[in-house]
């Protein structure tokens, strides 16, 4: 069972939160190379001491959105009764954590700063601490040891991977259905296998 969240977890979280908006909505309006991290921390009404107390550059402010949504899919993953079997705990995983955070707004922002060469390294490292994360809480629910078994590596990367394209064809198609409808397709198409 879940501790409830104290009142400094949230205060905390609120100023994250509010930090990494405003590094999105300030690259999006002025590109990443024309906002500095005290135009982000003055649009958050934080001290650029405070920035640097949750993030180490404005690139990893503008891609904290991403890695909170990994983190929290991670999480809800981890938490699923161990008698479920893998896919069903991921499914039921990804529908409750991915649509509440991922809307066409910001990931219609994240588009325009998908080809920005700086933020390439920070999604790189954010995804890749995520897919370990995974692979650990998957090789605990199959009962394998990640070190020996690249089962659970291959599981994780390809949920990211696979994750990310549901997103970004939910996007550039102008796909109107649920993202959950589109969650649970791609669970059927890992289920099936990429075979045709």
């Amino acid at each position: 069972m879940q501790r409830p969240v104290g009142l400094r977890e949230r205060k905390k979280l609120a100023t994250r939160t509010a930090l990494a908006d405003a590094a999105l909505r300030l690259c999006v309006e002025r590109g990443v190379d024309g906002v500095t991290v005290e135009q982000v921390a003055h649009c958050a009404g934080v001290s650029l001491r405070t920035f640097f107390n949750y993030f180490s550059s404005k690139e990893e402010a503008v891609v904290a959105g991403d890695v909170a949504t990994a983190e929290a899919l991670v999480h809800a993953f981890a938490e699923r009764p161990g008698t479920e079997p893998v896919l069903e705990a991921l499914h039921r995983a990804l529908v409750q954590t991915v649509p509440e955070r991922i809307d066409h707004a910001k990931v219609e922002q994240l588009r325009v700063l998908r080809q920005t060469p700086s933020l390439l390294p920070h999604l790189v490292a954010a995804f890749h601490a995520q897919e370990r994360a995974l692979a650990n809480v998957v090789a605990q629910r199959v009962g394998t040891d990640p070190d020996e078994d690249l089962y659970p590596h291959m599981f994780a990367a390809t949920v990211m991977a696979t994750l990310r394209a549901v997103a970004t064809w939910w996007l550039d198609a102008g796909d109107r259905r649920p993202l959950a409808d589109l969650i649970g397709i791609m669970i059927e198409q890992l289920d099936a296998g990429f075979g045709r």
